[in-house]
Formats: C-alpha cells, sequence, structure tokens
C-alpha cells in the first residue's frame, strides 16, 4: 500500500519543487507547462506518458494548443504520495 506523505514530508518535497503548486482541495501537486506550439505540447506529453506507463503512476492532464496542466495525486493513498514527487522530478527533468 502506498502512505500519503505526512506534512514534514509534504513541506520539504514541495520546497524542492518551486514550480509546482500544492491543491490542498485535492491533495495534489500541479503545474502548467506552456510551449511554443502543439507539438511541442503533444511530444512533452508523449514523453510523459512513456514515464507513466514506467512507473505505473498517470498523471491527470489536459492539453489546450500549447499548454498541458498536469495533476498529481495518488488515489491509492488518497492523496499527496512519494510516487506524486517522484513522477513531478521525473517531468521536470524533461523541461529543465
Amino acid at each position: 500500500m502506498v502512505e500519503q506523505l505526512s506534512q514534514a514530508e509534504r513541506d520539504d518535497a514541495l520546497e524542492g519543487l518551486p514550480e509546482w503548486d500544492h491543491d490542498t482541495g485535492r491533495d495534489a501537486i500541479t503545474r502548467s507547462f506552456t510551449f511554443d506550439d502543439f507539438s511541442q505540447a503533444f511530444a512533452f506529453m508523449t514523453q510523459v506518458a512513456l514515464l507513466a506507463e514506467k512507473a505505473d503512476h498517470h498523471p491527470e492532464w489536459s492539453n489546450v494548443w500549447n499548454r498541458v496542466d498536469v495533476l498529481l495525486t495518488t488515489h491509492d493513498a488518497g492523496g499527496l504520495s512519494g510516487r506524486d514527487i517522484d513522477m513531478a522530478r521525473a517531468i521536470d527533468a524533461l523541461v529543465d
């Protein structure tokens, strides 16, 4: 079973993810990514999809033209877990 992060773990993890926002209503983290065009946004989504499949941890997301909005939460844990933090770091590595 995947465990939810404690408040201290959550605070520490989010300090290392300055581009991500904590959605307290869903106990999730969110980030918007903006690209030059739809092709770049879709290519990014493809890269994230491959990471997600490998990790068996899938984001909630939406795409409108050049923007991709990503939400990470762990349904099995009932909120934010280490799996979300790991996925956020992996996603950030694709664009940084």
